[in-house]
């Protein structure tokens, strides 16, 4: 009976951040002036809520591990009815660890956003969206059945559209959070279709009882295989767009025009996980289906290697880490597709924290570079402009470095572990999945290091380009290549050309102070001459956050390293809800401790292949981005574009990251214009056709009334004027046309 009560107190994990958003909201709505001078209680009330529910989470998941049971809480929303609906809470191993993970990941993004947004005018409106965000999520795991399911998975999707368009005031952050409404309802209306259409041919919406029925009914081959199979895609379609798979994925770069710690928690804990656990919720009804499963393993296959090559060459800061997140969503939907659902929500877990603290961290710096380039995205969010991070905010860089790590695969960080198991289950089910799995592994490493490289290792570039962009006529004239290249064609032809003239120009800048020298190497003595130095006293350079800004990352930096340990046992198949269960209960036996430590062992030989790719991409960054602080010369400049094999690859490489695969320049001209020339026919149609109708028939009545009441004007002469003129008329027609006789 203890246990029954303790877990229908379930409910209170979704109700605290409900709560906290509907009194947070309304008291913004109806006191304003209140708000603004108790806006910081505000946010103390919607932290304590979530601390709260992450207590519940955590002791309902303790008493979890000696149960292993799954029990339902149901109550009839429809009691007097054949249709007899149920809504409640559905308490399993899967439901807790996911609770766990919403509010682990939530709690240090809301005490984060005190410091991110104190100074913002939204402030308690914020807390309001990001509490309902939360609290959307919650309800949505601890759903029975697929409507409840559907109606968390549309507040997700709301919740999602006003937080990215937060800012509703730029045209970008407008434009943002429409792109992802509209290619987020693509997916809801096959969703919804799908679950209409399981709902035909099970007659149930209970998700246990209809996997139950659908795999009974699909082996007695009473159900038409081509409807099994539509509706099963249709049910995934949903999952596409939720996480961003290809070719509805193109909502989620631009989903970074919301507020930094939106970015965490979409990317990490929220929507973009909503869509992997349905996969796993309803996995057993999926896995009966073989075409099905294929599809789901190619679609997750071409979404990882899309995702890496787009971020190859990105120059934004929190596009890039968007683009790493799409590729390692691919990496889940994989697995799930070829039957490794349990590695799937491992890398699931594990992605969440190292996306999360990245995403924090990177909004650290921008919060910090903000203060040196001012509020410009195109500058404080730009990788070209940073460098030499780490040594202004150590904290910030040694946890971003971990997350970086994490993400490139190497051990023991937590996405090693889950990231090898999904290499390995590759393999052994396809060898071009393998290859893809692998080959983006090494991708993955690539381009998460060169982030790190660009933005905290090196020097600080920033005032280097204010200096570029004051000397030469005009900022334009300064451009930095993708690739880690500089190009200063003025200055260089300036140089070679007519030096006195240079020197007589230089002097015209002796009083700017913000400026520093550009770092010469020893080949490139020509610009000695050209660029001075200013004193050090004069300079902006960013600093490190304050307390509660750190704070989360350090705290999230401690499951980033030894998260992905608790997986390692469990490389075994075995698909069933208690595994993640499993996994927590034998990381804390220490009569594990032994076996724990072989299986590591095993894992790590196992693993050498994946890891070397991954080393190998890490050592090319490095070479590349490493000593990312020199000028080269015209002659590297002509060299890079002068042609060969190897540059024009990756000049056109750079220019598919860039241009973001041309993907959307492509829905734009096929779809967007289409849509817009429909739009203008029908708008024409109904100008012309409809309202002509309508407008003419008003047109013809006036015009007739407006007649009769000109004849009908009471006058005698007028009214016998006409009577004479019909009279003669009739006459006339007589005349010429006589009465024939009678027969």
């Amino acid at each position: 009976m203890a246990v029954e009560l303790s877990n229908k107190s379930a409910c209170i994990i979704p109700l605290c951040p409900l709560v906290a958003s509907c009194l947070t909201g309304s008291f913004s709505f109806f006191f304003p002036k209140a708000t603004r001078s108790l806006r910081r209680w505000c946010a103390a009330f919607n932290i304590f809520s979530l601390i709260i529910a992450m207590f519940v989470s955590f002791v309902l998941f303790w008493r979890q591990t000696t149960t292993h049971s799954i029990q339902q809480y149901l109550w009839a929303r429809i009691p007097k009815s054949d249709f007899r609906l149920k809504i409640g809470l559905l308490i399993d191993p899967l439901t807790l660890v996911m609770s766990i993970l919403v509010t682990t990941v939530g709690l240090p993004v809301m005490v984060y956003s005190d410091s991110y947004m104190c100074h913002d005018q939204g402030y308690a409106r914020f807390y309001a969206y990001l509490s309902l965000f939360v609290a959307s999520m919650l309800g949505l795991v601890f759903s029975p059945n697929l409507i409840q399911i559907y109606v968390f998975w549309e507040l997700v999707g709301m919740c999602s559209y006003l937080l990215i368009g937060f800012w509703f005031a730029r045209s970008s952050a407008a434009n943002a959070c429409q792109k992802a409404f509209v290619t987020n309802r693509i997916g809801d209306f096959g969703l919804l279709l799908g679950l209409l259409g399981i709902y035909w041919i099970t007659g149930s919406f209970d998700i246990y009882e209809l996997c139950d029925r659908f795999i009974k009914l699909t082996s007695s081959g009473v159900v038409n295989p081509i409807f099994a199979n539509t509706t099963a895609l249709l049910l995934f379609l949903g999952p596409i767009a939720k996480s961003a798979q290809f070719p509805l994925h193109v909502w989620l770069p631009d989903a970074t025009e919301g507020p930094t710690p939106i970015s965490a928690l979409i990317h990490a804990a929220t929507m973009v996980a909503a869509g992997i656990f349905f996969i796993a919720r309803i996995f057993e009804l999926i896995s009966t289906l073989p075409l099905v499963m294929s599809t789901i393993s190619w679609v997750g296959g071409v979404t990882t290697l899309l995702g890496a090559t787009l971020a190859l060459a990105q120059k934004d800061l929190k596009r890039s880490l968007a683009y790493s997140t799409m590729s390692q969503l691919g990496y889940m939907v994989l697995a799930s597709g070829i039957g490794a659902s349990q590695s799937a929500l491992f890398h699931l877990i594990t992605h969440a924290y190292s996306k999360a603290l990245s995403f924090l961290g990177s909004g650290s710096v921008i919060h910090s570079m903000e203060k040196v380039v001012g509020y410009s995205p195109s500058k404080s969010q730009n990788i070209f402009f940073m460098g030499g991070l780490r040594k202004c905010m150590p904290i910030t860089g040694i946890t971003f470095l971990s997350g970086t790590l994490s993400l490139c695969g190497i051990p023991p960080l937590a996405c090693f572990w889950s990231k090898d198991q999904i290499i390995t289950e590759s393999w052994l089910n396809s060898p071009y999945l393998g290859l893809i799995a692998s080959g983006t592994a090494g991708l993955t490493a690539f381009y998460t290091s060169r982030i790190y490289f660009l933005t905290f290792e090196g020097n600080f570039r920033a005032n280097q380009i204010k200096y570029i962009e004051s000397y030469t006529s005009s900022p334009s004239e300064y451009v930095i290549h993708s690739w880690g290249r500089d190009q200063l064609d003025l200055l260089t032809r300036r140089t070679n050309n007519n030096f006195a003239s240079l020197d007589i120009e230089r002097k015209k800048f002796t009083k700017v102070a913000n400026f520093v020298t550009v770092p010469i190497s020893k080949r490139d003595r020509s610009y000695e001459g050209t660029i001075q130095s200013y004193s050090e006293r004069n300079l902006l350079y960013p600093q490190e956050s304050n307390f509660c800004m750190v704070l989360p990352l350090i705290i999230l930096a401690i499951p980033t390293l030894f998260g992905g340990l608790i997986g390692i046992n469990s490389t075994q198949k075995g698909y069933g809800l208690n595994f993640l269960l499993d996994w927590l209960i034998s990381i804390l036996s220490f009569s594990e401790v032994n076996k724990n430590v072989e299986k590591l062992t095993e894992v790590l030989i196992s693993s050498i292949p994946s890891l070397s790719l991954s080393l190998i991409g890490l050592s090319i960054s490095l070479k590349v981005y490493g000593q990312f602080n020199k000028i080269f010369s015209t002659k590297d400049n002509k060299k890079l574009k002068g042609g060969g094999l190897v540059n024009t690859f990756l000049v056109s490489v750079g220019d598919w990251s860039i241009s973001r695969g041309y993907i959307d320049f492509f829905y734009k001209i096929y779809f967007v214009q289409s849509v817009i020339l429909i739009s203008k026919l029908i708008l024409h149609f109904d100008q012309w056709i409809i309202d002509g109708l309508i407008n003419g028939t008003g047109a013809s009545n006036l015009f007739g009334g407006e007649s009769i009441r000109h004849a009908k004007s009471g006058r005698i002469s007028q009214y016998l004027f006409g009577l004479i003129i019909g009279t003669i008329f009739l006459l006339q027609l007589v005349v010429d046309f006589p009465i024939p006789p009678l027969p």
